[in-house]
């Protein structure tokens, strides 16, 4: 019999109901991020609401993990005690941004074009384009003061989520601001904003509207690669700092990198990542990992560097790498980057850069307002950079003007993806995992397993507490009158929440009344699927001499997340992709924390006395469930079936109109297997394929 069940296009899918399978659908998806509180329910909340009564599970894991890792930075600060102690933690947080950014791209030719002049009084403007990869190409505005002689300092300007990146008004304004106290200013635009969409629609419009939208859509999608969005987005920075230093009017002593919001956290990141810099300015970044986590503040995928919790890194660790050169952290009182975190950051640098007897180069301003590189913060900016160049005693702003869009344009009708051709990130990525499979070829399943179990990572067996036997639960509409309701260890602060069908009360533990189980994976909700998804009930009657369970693994169903603002959970800046990324932060991957789940489950199963499983899981869930089944070696799960698999990490980061979220993703997966590896090696044990998904659901 074939692997899958009926072999069917892409269109027959949707019509037979896989576009139906995933509640995470684009057109709900990708409603304004600015909605997100009052974003509308997942559809089977609005009919009956699914259990949900463990919500603080994930915020409570995560939290205590940061918290351990924040104890153990302490005793670390508190060891430094000489000089050469605070040298050796700033070589050591270099080795360890470095890797976790991995390893950066070769320099190619920059091939630099000026593309217009825009005389003003005091400095003029040049729109610039670069390429900061071969065909990646890269807009940016030259501010140059005209009424200056000799060398001038340089400042690279890094820009916030505009969606006219380098045209939007502030960042026009610190950079026309530095030009005109002297300073040569490049600002550029990010990718995806300005000038740098990446992806576009039938009718040649952005098809996500740039800035944050775009970020993750790029950003989530690289992870299957093996790349950082954040390191693409830091590599401009560094390009562009190459290209301002080919500049004859620069003194490459006087160098300076400053930016805003999402710019201040790529200003932090190249501060890491970049030692050229003899001075630096974030503005309303720098506060902690941990604030952020404990705050329930989501952050872009380029502000999630991977393992940089695991790593024990933290913001301020990245202005470390930059001591003893001054920089200072800008902050706002009102700010959603939580000031508590930069006043903190500070302390702790003014330990190391005392011990490196330049306590007067590292710095601290938190202006009244909200977030923004507002007046007062350009202006600490501005007063900063005079002070480490002896340029002026000043900090006050010049007067400004505002110049329009199209006067800061350096492509032909505003985008390089038109008449000039850039290439799209989408293409680099889906280019690399088209080279990442010809090089790892097809798997047999004893390579397979040995590459999942790999990635998994799984932390060494541990004493668990005893299982929960939890009140019956009725009225639930289920194929059978009566349920068992339990809550299974999986590692401390995390439980499986496993349900089990009775034809009659049952409130004590499970019995070892069939040699043969079915543990169901839940897709979104055990408690929905149990009620609506129709393989459950085709099961329990093609079956009725095994015992049926059902089990949501963690952030699924009974402990979904209640975080992240109201009804988060399916919009993509929510709660579930909160969790996702700070699982990579942390080196465990959401879909290694299921897998665990899944394999302490079928472990309890057979300490009841089972003999054998029925491995059976749909959509999100058939992620864990495959990987699950593939680890499994003692012939404990005997048959699998899997509703609405993706049908390879592949399909998506070769589609950038995918909808599979990011706690569905193995960063850096595709350099070792990919699922197809993982469905051949489970034919030994009976595989069924059911209507299996690609990238996205087709209407």
């Amino acid at each position: 019999m074939s692997l899958i069940e009926h072999p069917v296009t892409r269109r027959d899918l949707a019509r037979s109901g896989a576009a139906l399978s995933m509640a995470w659908t684009l057109a709900r998806a990708f409603q304004p991020i600015a909605s997100a509180s009052a974003a509308p329910l997942a559809p089977q909340e609005s009919e009956r609401a699914i259990l949900n009564r463990f919500p603080r599970m994930l915020q409570d894991f995560y939290t205590a993990r940061v918290r351990q890792l924040e104890r153990q930075r302490n005793r670390a600060f508190r060891a430094m005690q000489t000089r050469e102690d605070a040298e050796r933690y700033v070589a050591s947080v270099r080795e360890r941004i470095a890797e976790s950014f991995g390893p950066l791209p070769e320099k190619t030719p920059l091939n630099p074009q000026v593309t217009g002049i825009v005389e003003r009084d005091g400095y003029r403007i040049e729109n610039v384009i670069f390429e900061s990869r071969p065909g990646f190409l890269v807009t940016a505005n030259l501010y140059v003061p005209t009424n200056r002689d000799g060398k001038m300092p340089g400042v690279v300007g890094s820009c916030g989520h505009s969606a006219n990146g380098k045209a939007g008004g502030t960042y026009q304004a610190f950079a026309q601001g530095l030009a005109r106290q002297g300073y040569v200013c490049l600002i550029f635009d990010p990718i995806g904003q300005g000038e740098r969409m990446q992806s576009f629609d039938d009718q040649g419009k952005p098809r996500y509207g740039g800035g944050t939208r775009e970020h993750l859509i790029a950003g989530n999608q690289q992870y299957l690669t093996g790349e950082f969005f954040g390191t693409w987005r830091a590599w401009d920075g560094i390009r562009a700092l190459d290209y301002l230093l080919t500049r004859e009017e620069i003194d490459p002593e006087r160098v300076g990198i400053t930016g805003n919001s999402g710019g201040g956290t790529m200003s932090t990141w190249l501060i890491g990542l970049e030692r050229r810099w003899t001075m630096g300015a974030p503005s309303c970044f720098v506060t902690s990992f941990q604030r952020n986590l404990e705050n329930e503040l989501p952050a872009d995928t380029e502000q999630c560097p991977p393992r940089a919790l695991e790593l024990g890194l933290e913001h301020e660790d990245f202005l470390a790498a930059m001591a003893p050169k001054p920089v200072i952290i800008l902050a706002k009182e009102r700010d959603y980057f939580d000031v508590r975190g930069s006043i903190l950051a500070h302390r702790r640098l003014q330990r190391l850069y005392d011990l490196l007897g330049a306590k007067e180069n590292i710095g601290l301003f938190y202006g009244p307002t909200e977030h923004g590189f507002s007046q007062e913060n350009r202006e600490a900016m501005y007063g900063w950079f005079n002070k480490v160049t002896g340029l002026s005693d000043s900090s006050a702003e010049p007067d400004l003007t505002m110049e329009e869009d199209e006067t800061l344009q350096c492509a032909p009708g505003g985008q390089v993806g038109g008449e000039l051709g850039s290439k799209s990130i989408f293409a680099f990525t889906r280019e690399a995992s088209q080279r990442l499979a010809e090089q790892r070829g097809e798997l047999d399943a004893e390579a397979t397993r040995a590459a999942v179990e790999a990635f998994m990572r799984l932390p060494e067996p541990r004493a668990l507490p005893a299982y929960r036997i939890m009140r019956p639960i009725s009225g639930r509409d289920y194929p059978t009158s009566h349920l068992g309701n339990y809550g299974v260890p999986t590692e401390p602060g995390v439980e499986a929440i496993v349900y089990r069908l009775y034809d009659r009360s049952h409130v004590s533990r499970p019995p070892a009344d069939a040699k043969r189980a079915i543990l169901y994976v839940s897709d979104k909700s055990a408690d929905e699927e149990l009620r609506e998804e129709p393989l459950i009930r085709r099961l329990v009657n093609a079956e009725p001499d095994s015992a049926f369970y059902a089990c949501d693994v963690r952030g699924i169903g009974e402990s979904r997340p209640n975080t992240c603002g109201i009804n988060s959970y399916f919009n993509p800046y929510g709660n579930d992709y909160f969790y996702a990324a700070h699982g990579i932060m942390l080196g465990r991957p959401v879909p290694t924390q299921r897998t665990l789940d899944v394999l302490k489950v079928l472990e309890w199963l057979k300490g009841i006395g089972h003999e054998e499983v029925h491995l059976v899981s749909r959509g999100w869930g058939a992620i864990p469930a495959t990987f699950a089944a593939v680890l499994e070696d003692e012939g404990f799960v005997t048959r699998v079936t899997l509703k609405h698999a993706l049908t390879s990490f592949a399909d998506v980061a070769e589609d950038e109109d995918y909808d599979w979220p990011l706690s569905t993703f193995l960063p850096g997966v595709l350099a070792a297997f990919d699922l197809p590896d993982c469905y051949r090696a489970l034919e030994a044990k009976g595989l069924r394929l059911i209507a299996p998904r690609g990238a996205k659901a087709e209407a």
